[in-house]
């Protein structure tokens, strides 16, 4: 079947079957993984929560994984990651995904705007380490803020529904209520669940009996809500501030090695000015730009050129390419590298003076 499927492929060249089977119908395919979207709901002011009907490519997930979702935009195809929020067992192979509109993303902005039913995307399996461990530990504690809920509420789900029997707190930062997506889905579960705890927390409101701000994480907030915490697993995800002040936290209790994380943003380290020089030389596309201090995606797309990209922070490897010579810096560790064609992911990596890139 293999050799039959490379045989044809070599007769349709230039393109790929695939390419001419999406016209007869956009998820006909053959090696290529799409989904068509089934249902979309905007319920939750700025996100949206579609359901993916995927191709029989499709081989499930592990709850806290994340899939690679791409959309054609104005002609081009731009793909982000997004983890699905559903139980990994669920059985009819549909896959739910929750995506905030952020003011400067495309592809959420997109999605929030234009999503309907009917719609094909495409889609990669699933991926990623962040993911419960297969042998459960006793106590769970799982941590999120804002759009950071949609992996650890796919851990709760799969949780609840093994009838996981040890004890968990699912505690969850927001703006407001109205914020939090999927929020009677949890009130339901905890009221399932006797030994699961959900607990939710919001910054920004001050309360009108205390006078005070809604909680801002710490070692006395995560004790009062998990107090067994140095004998449990965690499991967070959000953005940079909560990721850092629970860090902050485990690490001056030494107990890092029980606090697994995720990011949905860049934390990038400080610039040096003295690397800040130099050229990136894109050598299939005869194209130079001098470096400014961005990344070498941003470089290249501020030269004109189109790189393929997914996440934009290191997480797909969609955008990686060969440095053939030059010095990078790891924009995420600091840490550089000029070993002659190596591959680097171009979304987190910056030119240190003069570099050849394959592209």
């Amino acid at each position: 079947m293999v050799d039959l499927v490379n045989l044809v492929q070599t007769l349709t060249s230039p393109h790929h079957l695939d390419r001419y089977l999406e016209l007869v119908k956009p998820t006909l395919t053959v090696r290529d993984m799409r989904a068509e979207i089934t249902d979309v709901d905007r319920s939750v002011p700025g996100s949206v929560t579609l359901t993916l009907r995927p191709t029989r490519q499709w081989k499930g997930h592990a709850a806290g994984q994340y899939v690679e979702v791409g959309v054609v935009i104005d002609g081009v195809r731009h793909t982000r990651c997004y983890s699905p929020i559903d139980p990994q067992y669920r059985s009819d192979r549909r896959i739910r995904l929750t995506v905030k509109r952020h003011p400067e993303g495309l592809v959420s902005g997109y999605l929030h705007r234009a999503a309907c039913a009917g719609m094909v995307v495409s889609l990669a399996p699933a991926s990623g380490v962040f993911r419960l461990p297969e042998t459960r530990p006793d106590r769970l504690l799982l941590i999120s803020g804002g759009s950071g809920i949609t992996p650890v509420l796919s851990m709760l789900r799969t949780l609840a529904d093994e009838g996981y029997p040890g004890e968990v707190v699912f505690l969850h930062y927001a703006k407001s209520p109205e914020a939090v997506p999927h929020r009677a889905d949890l009130a339901a579960i905890a009221a399932r669940h006797s030994n699961f705890r959900v607990e939710f927390r919001y910054p920004s409101i001050v309360d009108s009996a205390t006078g005070n701000p809604g909680g801002y994480f710490d070692h006395d907030e995560l004790a009062r809500v998990a107090p067994w915490f140095a004998d449990a697993q965690a499991f967070v995800c959000g953005p940079s501030a909560l990721m850092d002040a629970v860090r902050e936290v485990y690490e001056s209790q030494h107990l890092e090695n029980s606090l697994h994380t995720e990011e949905f943003t860049l934390s990038t380290t400080p610039l040096d000015a003295d690397e800040v020089f130099g050229a990136a030389n894109f050598l299939a596309s005869g194209v130079q730009a001098q470096n400014a201090g961005a990344t070498l995606l941003e470089q290249a797309e501020s030269a004109g050129l189109a790189p393929e990209y997914g996440c934009r922070m290191g997480i797909c490897f969609s955008c990686t390419a060969v440095r053939r010579t030059g010095c990078t810096r790891n924009v995420r560790t600091g840490e550089t590298n000029s070993d002659p064609d190596q591959p680097i992911q171009l979304c987190i990596s910056a030119a240190v003076g003069d570099v050849e890139i394959d592209i």
